[in-house]
């Protein structure tokens, strides 16, 4: 009897779980502000930056054109251009950092890098290539300021 009324709570406990893994939660307004398509996906434009052709800037020119860079990035942040941002540990590729652009074509894309500093100087070089990925990437910056104690 015990055996019995194990493997029936079993059975019933292991259901609810397969039916909360299958049971859609889709948010039809969100999907609809974050421009998804039906998959949840959108289209972005990836950005590789890489070193750059400008090996004659000074220490303090660098520090100049480092703090305008990190400015811009912030500023294309709260303008929702720029949906993910950060850099690279030391590697043997010259890979310095990435950018995802909410953005739908290189040439919009090219118009945000512009206004980049170390771009414009030639500190860091940009590639970039269209890329699909989820629409809810636009949400990670509002949750970034929640967990991060220190701004930068």
């Amino acid at each position: 009897m015990k055996k019995s009324l194990f493997l029936l709570l079993l059975f019933s406990f292991s259901t609810a779980l397969f039916s909360q893994e299958t049971e859609s939660i889709f948010d039809e307004k969100l999907a609809k502000s974050l421009k998804a398509d039906d998959y949840g996906m959108k289209q972005y434009v990836f950005c590789l930056l890489k070193t750059g052709s400008n090996t004659t800037a000074t220490k303090e020119e660098k520090q100049k054109l480092f703090e305008g860079h990190m400015a811009n990035i912030n500023r294309l942040a709260l303008e929702g251009k720029l949906v993910v941002a950060g850099p690279f540990m030391k590697n043997e590729r010259n890979y310095r950092g990435i950018y995802i652009f909410n953005a739908t074509s290189i040439e919009e894309a090219k118009t945000f890098v512009a206004t980049d500093p170390a771009v414009q100087s030639k500190l860091l070089e940009a590639e970039l290539t269209l890329w699909y990925g989820s629409a809810a990437l636009q949400e990670t910056l509002k949750i970034h300021d929640k967990i991060a104690k220190t701004k930068i």
